[in-house]
Order: C-alpha cells, then sequence, then structure tokens
C-alpha cells in the first residue's frame, strides 16, 4: 500500500546495508483492521542471524562506536531522535494496522520515541560513567568504570513495537553497547522505520542491525556466545525459556513480562470515578498492554455496584477502524490473539464467573479482528481468568472481605509488574503501595514511567527499563586501582 513507506522491506539493516537475505522466505504482515495482507518483509533464518550478529560483533570489537566518548554518542541518538519524529506520521500508518492501536495515538509515536533518544542523550552529561573512589585496601587511586556490557541481542514485543524498542535500543547505544534487533514477525514495520533513521543519520555500520524472524531463529542469537546480553519483552513462558539458556553461557539478560495486575479500590473511593480510569485505559491499544489492571478488587459489599459501573462504560465503547476519530478501540492484534480471548471469555463463563457485558464479536464489523471489551463479576482469584494474562480488554472483578483480604488477593498471583490503589486517601495509598509485591503501584491512575523505572517482581521479569535503573544492565564495572595518580587526575 502507498500509505506504508517502509523502503527495503524486502531486505535486511545488517553491517550498515541493506543486505540480501540468505533465502527467498517472507512473512506476510496482515491488516488487523480489514484481514488482508499490507506488508510482506523478508524473514531471516539461521544464517541471517548469524551474519548480523557477526556484524554487530565487529562493530563491537574493531568499531569505533564503543571507543567514542558518550557525548560523541549523544549526537547520534539525538540526530535519531529528530529522525524518528519526522517519520511519524509514517508510524502512525503502520501501528494500528500492525495491532489495532487508535491512529490518533499512534500518529505521536514518534515524538514519544524520539524523547526517549533524546533523555538518554543526556545521560552522556548527567550519568557517572567514571567514579574516582578512595581504595580500601591499598593503592593510592581508584576508579569505578561503567563500561558497554558488549553485543545486544534485542528482542521487542509485537504490541507496541516502537515505543518497546525506545525503551532498549537507547540505553544500549549511550553505554556504547552494538545491537540486533529482532522484530517480531506480526509487528515488523516500525523496526524498518528505525533502521532507515540510523541509515540516514550516517550511524557507524554494525551498530544497530535490524532483521524480522520467527522464534527459532530469535533462539539461534540468544544462543550465540557472540550476544552479551539479551533484552527481551513478551511472556514469561518465553522468558523463561531465554532465562534459561543465557544460565547456561552466563549471558546477562532483562526481561519485561507478563502481568496480571491489581487494581484494590479501596471503600472510600467513589466507584464511577474510579470505574471510568480504569475503563479508559483498557480501551488502550484494545487492552494489549502488559501493564493493564485487569484484575479489580474491591469490598464485597461494593462489588455489584463496581460491575454495575464498569458494565455501563464497556457496553457504550465505540468499537470500529482505529483510522476512524470516533472509534474508542480499534482490534486486536490477529485473528490468534482474537481467539486467544475469545477461548478466556468461554473459559471464565464455564468456571462460574458472571460476564456483566461484552465477550463478542461487534455485529457492525464483518473484518477486523474485532471483539467487545467484557466484564465478569464474581471471579474467584484462583480461577483462570483471574490467575492467567488474557492481553485484551477483559476485565475481572474479585470480592474481597476487607483490606487485609484485598492486598493479599493483589498479591496471590505468580505475577507483579503493576498495581493500583484507588483511594481519596493519599496516607492509606502510600501504606497500602509499601505492601504491594509489584514494580509499580499507581493512585487513583494505571501508572507506568520509563523516566523513573519499569519492571516486575516475580515472574514479571528481570531488571528495569527507562531511566538510570534501565541504564544499568547495559553496563560493566570496572574497579581500577592504581598505584600513582595519571595525567590529568589530581593527587589526595
Amino acid at each position: 500500500m502507498t500509505d506504508i513507506a517502509v523502503t527495503h522491506p524486502d531486505r535486511f539493516y545488517i553491517g550498515g546495508e541493506w543486505v540480501t537475505p540468505s533465502s527467498d522466505e517472507t512473512i506476510r504482515v496482515v491488516d488487523s483492521t480489514n484481514e488482508e495482507v499490507f506488508l510482506t518483509v523478508a524473514e531471516a533464518n539461521d544464517a541471517d542471524m548469524s551474519r548480523a550478529v557477526g556484524a554487530a560483533r565487529e562493530a563491537f570489537d574493531s568499531g569505533p562506536w564503543p571507543r567514542m566518548s558518550h557525548a560523541e554518542r549523544a549526537q547520534y541518538l539525538r540526530a535519531m531522535a529528530a529522525g524518528l519524529r519526522e517519520r511519524g506520521a509514517d508510524v502512525g500508518q503502520i501501528w494500528p494496522r500492525e495491532t489495532g492501536m487508535l491512529h490518533s495515538v499512534a500518529k505521536q509515536t514518534g515524538d514519544v520515541a524520539g524523547a526517549y533518544f533524546d533523555e538518554h542523550a543526556d545521560m552522556a552529561n548527567t550519568f557517572p560513567f567514571e567514579e574516582r573512589v578512595a581504595p580500601t585496601m591499598g593503592g593510592k587511586m581508584g576508579l569505578v568504570l561503567r563500561e558497554p556490557v558488549g553485543v545486544v541481542g534485542a528482542i521487542p514485543a509485537f504490541n507496541g513495537t516502537l515505543t518497546n524498542i525506545s525503551h532498549k535500543v537507547p540505553p544500549a547505544l549511550i553505554a556504547g553497547c552494538t545491537v540486533v534487533l529482532k522484530m517480531p514477525p506480526g509487528s515488523p514495520g516500525q523496526g524498518y522505520v528505525l533502521a532507515e533513521v540510523a541509515e540516514a543519520v550516517g550511524l557507524p555500520a554494525g551498530v544497530l542491525n535490524v532483521l524480522t524472524a520467527e522464534r527459532q531463529v530469535s533462539e539461534s542469537m540468544v544462543r550465540d556466545p557472540r550476544v552479551d546480553k539479551i533484552t527481551f519483552t513478551g511472556s514469561s513462558e518465553a522468558g523463561r525459556r531465554i532465562a534459561s539458556i543465557c544460565a547456561d553461557r552466563m549471558a546477562r539478560f532483562n526481561l519485561e513480562l507478563g502481568g496480571k495486575s491489581a487494581a484494590v479500590i479501596l471503600d472510600d473511593m467513589d466507584i464511577a470515578t474510579a470505574a471510568a480510569t480504569l475503563v479508559g485505559y483498557e480501551c488502550f491499544n484494545t487492552g494489549q498492554t502488559c501493564n493493564s489492571m485487569t484484575r479489580i478488587i474491591i469490598s464485597r459489599g461494593r462489588h455489584d455496584e463496581m460491575v454495575e459501573a464498569l458494565a455501563s462504560l464497556f457496553s457504550q465503547i465505540r468499537v470500529g477502524d482505529p483510522f476512524d476519530p470516533t472509534s474508542q478501540m480499534g482490534p486486536l492484534a490477529s485473528e490468534q490473539q482474537r481467539a486467544r480471548v475469545e477461548g478466556y471469555v468461554a473459559k471464565g463463563k464455564a468456571e462460574g464467573a458472571t460476564l456483566a457485558t461484552g465477550g463478542g464479536r461487534p455485529a457492525h464489523l464483518d473484518r477486523g479482528f474485532y471483539v467487545e471489551p467484557a466484564v465478569f463479576g464474581n471471579v474467584d482469584n484462583a480461577s483462570t481468568i483471574g490467575r492467567e494474562e488474557i492481553f485484551g480488554p477483559v476485565l475481572s472483578v474479585i470480592p474481597a472481605d476487607n483490606e487485609e483480604h484485598a492486598i493479599a488477593l493483589a498479591n496471590d498471583s505468580i505475577y507483579g509488574l503493576n498495581s493500583s490503589v484507588f483511594t481519596e486517601d493519599a496516607d492509606r495509598a502510600r501504606e497500602v503501595a509499601g505492601r504491594l509485591r509489584a514494580g509499580t503501584v499507581g493512585h487513583n491512575a494505571v501508572r507506568g514511567d520509563f523516566g523513573i523505572a519499569f519492571g516486575g517482581y516475580k515472574q514479571s521479569g528481570v531488571g528495569r527499563e527507562g531511566g538510570i535503573e534501565g541504564l544499568l544492565p547495559y553496563l560493566e564495572t570496572k574497579t581500577v586501582i592504581l598505584d600513582d595518580y595519571p595525567t590529568g587526575y589530581a593527587q589526595g
């Protein structure tokens, strides 16, 4: 389609060039809005991945990138930020088709991604990549050096690839690492935009390499001893697999994984206000977000009122074409994803939960992977829909006996990515937040702040993304103890 401005979908960006694949295999990307193929890209095999890893390894071992100053690398990041802002309209056309994100949101993603690149460029002047310390066991002068970890294999999730990439590539680049970016087969387009931006700004050869592949080829990258670190966003199941492989060879890894996040509604909170907040966020990307508040925990006496409020709001949501400005929710990313959501809706009913609204296919939409947002009441926290990540617009309202029970229910999960406390009392919010086992706790809102740190407890992942905490995993710490003072260092 002429709307999709991807210049080289039939090639891979490796070693600073658009290279010909080693086979003629391709991946057909289906438009989530109408079920038609809108983009065909080359599919990488093991040989292509090995070539990309080799280019990144050469760029790190022999290229100028890791030996540049942080300020020099920052100039490239700022140029890439500007390039992404210029390509915002292209991302706005790609993202809704790949996953169903509303165009009104997708068209701003170039600006959002650009901001992340700029923020990491700023770290060249603010982060202590070198610190002078006093030795404690001999020697005259000590230094703590924070150096690049090496070659990074980056595997973003399918649901919001450019924003996801922007939590991985900028910290790797400012640290001095080189990157192999493996795009998901269902949503590769935004990675191609980034590769074209890297080419346009003259990023040195091999510093960023981009290709699209299925899981088996991703695993070959994870196993490759030339890759020093893996950063992955996706399911907890896949994350466990990656962690086990990395452990065999002591490779570093960051994992941002699944969630079954809980919103704890305290008894002083207005139900209508809380319901509007929760429904508003659940519409974002059709509920295909890892930090979505899908478990709504509320006292038993207020349970029915919350179910009614959520159902009333959800039943009024305008599901439709994400390019239509009147739409409030687009489609799911794929037929597989819709089948997954429909399967959980059926399981919820079979296990005794009360479906208050939604869960079917909108009658007015006969093409595209659309689903009606659903609300279940009387959900048992131990049931399938109370425990497993659905990754779609399905809310489960869980009754609690009291505040203590509500906190216990919130923590009774293998996940610990996100949570919220709804109360008019900031002191109570702070006290409950301290008891919730989750990487982020919001107050009267669904929060996630990549300017600070984002990540999870338990099976929601390892490490953090964003801010200083998100930079550290791309660095190795080196202690240097000298018997004298080098030129430029004052004595004492």
